[in-house]
């Protein structure tokens, strides 16, 4: 478990970097909403493109050798900034986001099953919210970094400060404000390869693949000595139904998290760069919760159900909000002395709360019953974590054509889907 929690705190520390990252390369590249956030299409498309060919290296490799190859390549793609930042090409950033979301790719393909299978089935979101707990922690630990090392008197490298520039002086800050990225990355790199080396020589074992369950099949399912129907694990309604639930729930968990900032930005909000640290201490808040109450007080299927109603809440409160008034961030953060945000931006942060348990819910519930096929319904969980590529590009179109805030109904159908899935949809076992 401590293993595991280490790899997920490594997962979480790169993916939520892209929070921060989105805005400080749309002032370094001079990109407007839409654009920036091919950031976060570059990084979760690996996902889709990549998630089959992770599962078949996984059956040769194992989960651990697996794991070690995953960081590896993670290290390569954290060197890839190094000429990016030197070269400020929008394309090479994105090239060394998609490598380095390949390498994560077969991490959470291994580590995904591993974590369920590592224990009993009915406390498997209980696992999954402990190794959440060390994800979203490095998430609230990542913004306050990057922003201390990134975005230092970035007030000198704003719009209206640009504007009054020539040319050639705008290219040079800009250049100079790429440069920032190099040691950083340089760091990680180095710290990618030595855990590599350390998880290669550790004790961590491997879990052999699951068999077939012996328990009686569902309605609808073939019973024994029936010959199973083809289709692999497509023919499982709870799996695929599972993998649109995680691609609207991974859509609205990047929207969340990494145009948080860019809303901040455009509402004013100072220090908008650590926005992103809100949203993952709501998430770690709600993490803590799937620790406590599942499986003693809480089921699987009723934590999403409740994550659902709380999404549709924190939204309508988002688009429908005060942009002036910081009464519910007053109220829930004042005792600690931090400045207040504005409403729609403290319920954009609390999604994060209502998103905590939806991956570790629908993960146990969307492999129920898959058995020798684990593995591969794996993959297809991991092939929809590609909603964080589509949505958040979709919210960055909608905030360009009308405005930010109202790109935010986007979370609604999403919302809708995984209530649905929640509710009825984790139920079926026949397409008929």
């Amino acid at each position: 478990m401590l293993f595991v929690g280490l790899l997920f705190f490594i997962l979480g520390f790169v993916t939520w970097l892209n929070g921060s990252l989105v805005p400080f390369l749309k002032i370094v590249c001079d990109l407007n909403n839409f654009q920036a956030l091919w950031v976060t299409f570059a990084f979760y498309i690996a996902y889709t493109v990549m998630a089959l060919p992770s599962a078949a290296v996984l059956r040769r490799t194992g989960y651990k050798r697996g794991m070690t190859l995953g960081l590896g390549i993670m290290g390569v793609g954290a060197l890839l900034f190094i000429p990016a930042a030197h070269s400020t090409r929008y394309e090479l950033f994105l090239a060394a986001l998609f490598t380095l979301a390949t390498g994560m790719t077969l991490m959470q393909t291994a580590i995904n099953p591993y974590i369920v299978c590592l224990g009993p089935r009915d406390s498997a979101a209980m696992r999954i919210s402990i190794m959440g707990l060390f994800n979203k922690g490095a998430g609230v630990v990542v913004p306050l970094i990057f922003t201390s090392l990134m975005l230092a008197d970035i007030d000198r490298f704003s719009h209206t400060a640009m504007a009054t520039l020539e040319p050639a002086a705008r290219e040079a800050m800009r250049a100079a404000l790429a440069q920032r990225l190099v040691f950083p990355y340089a760091c990680m790199a180095a710290l990618l390869f030595a855990i590599m080396v350390f998880i290669h020589f550790s004790s961590l074992r491997d879990i052999a693949p699951e068999e077939d369950e012996p328990a009686a099949p569902a309605e609808g399912a073939a019973r024994p000595g029936q010959v199973e129907a083809k289709g692999g694990v497509l023919q499982f309604p709870q799996l695929v139904l599972g993998a649109l639930a995680l691609f609207a729930y991974v859509g609205v968990e990047v929207i969340a998290g990494d145009t948080i900032g860019l809303y901040g930005h455009e509402l004013g909000v100072a220090n908008f760069g650590v926005l992103t640290s809100y949203t993952m201490v709501c998430m770690v808040l709600g993490y803590l919760v799937g620790v406590v109450a599942i499986p003693r007080w809480l089921s699987q299927q009723r934590a999403l159900l409740l994550s659902a109603v709380a999404g549709i809440v924190f939204t309508i409160g988002v688009v429908t909000g005060s942009t002036q008034s910081g009464g519910i961030a007053e109220a829930l953060l004042g005792w600690a002395g931090i400045a207040p945000v504005p409403d729609t931006v403290m319920c954009l942060a609390l999604l994060g709360m209502a998103n905590a348990m939806v991956w570790p819910a629908i993960w146990p519930l969307a492999l129920q019953g898959l058995g020798r096929h684990t593995a591969s319904g794996s993959a297809v969980l991991i092939m929809a974590i590609c909603g964080g590529a589509v949505l958040p590009l979709l919210y960055g179109y909608l905030s360009d054509l009308a405005t930010p805030r109202a790109g935010y109904w986007l979370l609604l159908p999403c919302y809708l889907l995984i209530l649905w899935y929640a509710a009825s949809g984790h139920k079926l076992r026949s397409w008929r």
